[in-house]
């Protein structure tokens, strides 16, 4: 498979998001729909495959600074787990088309929540 300088930027800037927590999942879904002309399943897959590795760098440095409440993430990962494995099941019977329509929803409905929420004050 042959990349262009574009899509190693789109993944580049998507990390860099996503290492922010500012939703880099969901840039890069939108470049794969929407610039690649990728399948949605296929896109949110990608992007799985993607966060991974991100996710493993976050997950060490947050070791490493005594920031991972071992009691919180047990039940976290295991309901991460449950979740990932039945939305696969049911997102594999949603047409392509509605998938997109759900994926645009909660991305519109997600933004004007952040934009909108009152964030607590570090202390």
């Amino acid at each position: 498979m042959k990349y262009s300088f574009i899509d190693i930027l789109a993944g580049i800037i998507s990390a860099i998001i996503a290492s922010m927590g500012l939703g880099g999942g969901g840039v890069y879904i939108m470049y794969l729909t929407l610039v690649k002309n990728t399948p949605q399943i296929n896109a949110q897959g990608l992007n799985l495959l993607f966060f991974i590795p991100c996710a493993a760098v976050s997950l060490i440095i947050y070791i490493k600074n005594k920031m991972i409440k071992p009691k919180a993430v047990i039940p976290m990962a295991l309901g991460g787990g449950v979740g990932a494995v039945i939305g696969n099941f049911l997102l594999t019977g949603i047409p392509q088309s509605t998938l997109k329509i759900i994926f645009s929803v909660f991305l519109i409905i997600m933004g004007v929540y952040t934009v909108f929420s009152k964030t607590e004050k570090a202390k």
